[in-house]
């Protein structure tokens, strides 16, 4: 071989390893141009998630919501945004406070036990009262007495005697809950009680009331009323802004024969 082509060939092998070279640095600054964006990517996507999380975290409940949302308030109620809930004859002279949680034992007990009685009193003219709906118990879980209490606002809708009997059924031994279990926060359970009251069986209007929520910001008014009441717990009985105690107590009274003595005693007062 001469030395001529000895020198062209030893060119030509440069030149290929030149090229090669060239393209393999061409390959590595595509895959790090790819490495880069895919991280770009994925920072973008952790903190768009991250983003999402916090603005899901931040986004206010149904219920925190509805603390701000438009009052639709139930036919029946008057008052500011529709809060004063009057149940009894228009004639009757005294009103009786009545402050009540759905999800409370004890107003489970008193109107299991008296319920009858206050009926019969306000039946006869005797005394008209004043609903107040507390939803407290939520405070240690739950959501259970502002779904019942929206509720209650669409049995008030129908009638003030639909609610009475709602009220009655929802309190009663069949269908009250333990306190620590919340089954008053779904809606089926609710139209499920509303479906032994004669006024609310299969009537369309009350239960899509309570599916869509329509008296949600009514209750959360209703329990801010309550709220600022100064009531510390329920039931509590109140008449011309003294409590209805049962004799030598400072607790609401919890028989007929105690209920009848304390009520007697607050009408001559």
């Amino acid at each position: 071989m001469s030395a001529r082509n000895n020198q062209a060939n030893k060119a030509a092998a440069r030149e290929r390893l030149r090229a090669e070279r060239a393209r393999q640095e061409k390959k590595a600054k595509a895959r790090r141009q790819i490495i880069v964006a895919c991280s770009i990517v994925g920072v973008l996507a952790i903190a768009g998630g991250i983003g999402y999380g916090v603005m899901q975290m931040n986004k206010p409940s149904t219920w925190e919501a509805a603390k701000d949302a438009k009052v639709t308030a139930p036919a029946n109620t008057s008052g500011t945004n529709g809060t004063t809930v009057t149940i009894g004859k228009s004639t009757a002279k005294k009103t009786l406070e009545v402050y009540e949680d759905s999800r409370c034992p004890v107003c489970a007990a008193f109107e299991q036990t008296v319920g009858s009685t206050v009926q019969k009193d306000i039946d006869a003219g005797k005394y008209k009262i004043q609903y107040i709906g507390a939803t407290f118990i939520d405070n240690n879980g739950g959501e259970g007495s502002k779904n019942a209490l929206s509720a209650l606002g669409a049995a008030l809708d129908v009638s003030p005697e639909a609610f009475t009997a709602y009220k009655t059924a929802l309190y009663s031994t069949k269908w009250h809950p333990d306190e620590t279990s919340d089954k008053f926060k779904d809606d089926s359970y609710l139209i499920k009680i509303a479906q032994t009251v004669p006024a609310l069986k299969d009537n369309s209007a009350f239960q899509k009331a309570v599916d869509d929520g329509t008296y949600d910001a009514w209750a959360m008014k209703m329990s801010a009323t309550f709220d600022k009441s100064g009531v510390q717990g329920t039931p509590t009985f109140k008449m011309d802004g003294k409590a209805v105690t049962a004799a030598g107590s400072k607790n609401a009274p919890m028989t007929v024969a105690d209920y009848t003595t304390a009520i007697d005693k607050a009408l001559k007062g």
